[in-house]
């Protein structure tokens, strides 16, 4: 069942973003991000990713499942997710969109950094 969650998620993601565009991808991946994290923190913790899971239909993962989508999303080892870890860990999820994730998420960014010192 598993493998069905996961292939389930990689085949909407290339939609999502074919529908929504570059931009509107990462909006919505930032929005997930929301949903999921320790709003004290600003991070998705293994207890805020449990506590929330069943928004992205997650409820029914293990313990085990949670902390290892933690640990193979965690590229700075601070044992969370920042907001970049996250949506880099949706794009690794889906092959088809892998290729141009990190280049996509560094522009998203960066258009949203300049919007905020604008």
């Amino acid at each position: 069942m598993e493998a069905k969650r996961v292939a389930d998620f990689q085949d909407l993601l290339p939609v999502m973003a074919q529908k929504l565009g570059g931009e509107g991808l990462i909006k919505e991946l930032c929005n997930g991000f929301k949903l999921l994290m320790d709003s004290e923190k600003g991070l998705i913790t293994f207890e805020s990713l449990k506590k929330n899971s069943a928004f992205l239909g997650l409820e029914d993962f293990s313990d085990k499942e949670l902390e290892g989508m933690v640990r193979e999303g965690d590229l700075d080892g601070d044992g969370a997710l920042n907001e970049k870890e996250f949506c880099v860990l949706m794009f690794r999820l889906s092959p088809q969109l892998i290729n141009g994730a990190e280049t996509l998420l560094d522009e998203a960014f960066l258009q949203k950094s300049s919007f905020r010192q604008g």
